[in-house]
């Protein structure tokens, strides 16, 4: 008989007589990420997922730089920024994340935050304002995960 601890320290107890199974269907992943939400969106308020997405093109309409990101609990996330490598250095970059930041203060953003693989790129990041806030090392192996937050404005607490 197993035992599956929830909340603080109180159990539940079950005797499927199976293992736990790997094989998950989309359905049951979908599950566990929809319980998963309800109980933080309880704690924590929901989430508002606000998608936002800008793109730089040249005269002839191809792509030269964009930038994919989120807005949620007043954050925003910079999920991809990419600038075509004979772009770069030319301060594109810097022109999508102030823009990006821009609408999300529209949005009620108070923060901003990143993740990249390379040290060069987070020092890019620092001059526009970022400061490192973790990095978690070999991810991948040999390597280092670095992590930066910006604040945007004032915070003013207006929920749970």
């Amino acid at each position: 008989m197993a035992r599956v601890f929830t909340g603080a320290m109180s159990s539940r107890k079950f005797s499927s007589g199976k293992p736990p199974s790997f094989e998950v269907s989309a359905n049951e992943s979908a599950e566990i990420a929809a319980r998963l939400g309800a109980e933080v969106a309880a704690r924590f308020g929901p989430r508002d997922e606000a998608p936002l997405s800008l793109l730089l093109r040249d005269e002839a309409g191809a792509l030269v730089a964009g930038l994919n990101g989120v807005v949620h609990w007043r954050w925003l996330y910079i999920r991809h920024l990419w600038v075509a490598p004979e772009a770069r250095g030319q301060g594109l970059g810097t022109r999508l994340v102030a823009a990006a930041e821009a609408a999300a203060r529209d949005k009620g953003a108070v923060g901003a935050y990143i993740d990249t693989f390379e040290a060069a790129v987070a020092a890019l990041y620092e001059k526009l304002g970022f400061s490192r806030v973790g990095e978690i090392a070999d991810f991948p192996v040999g390597r280092k995960r670095i992590f930066l937050s910006k604040r945007l404005g004032r915070v003013e607490a207006d929920g749970p």
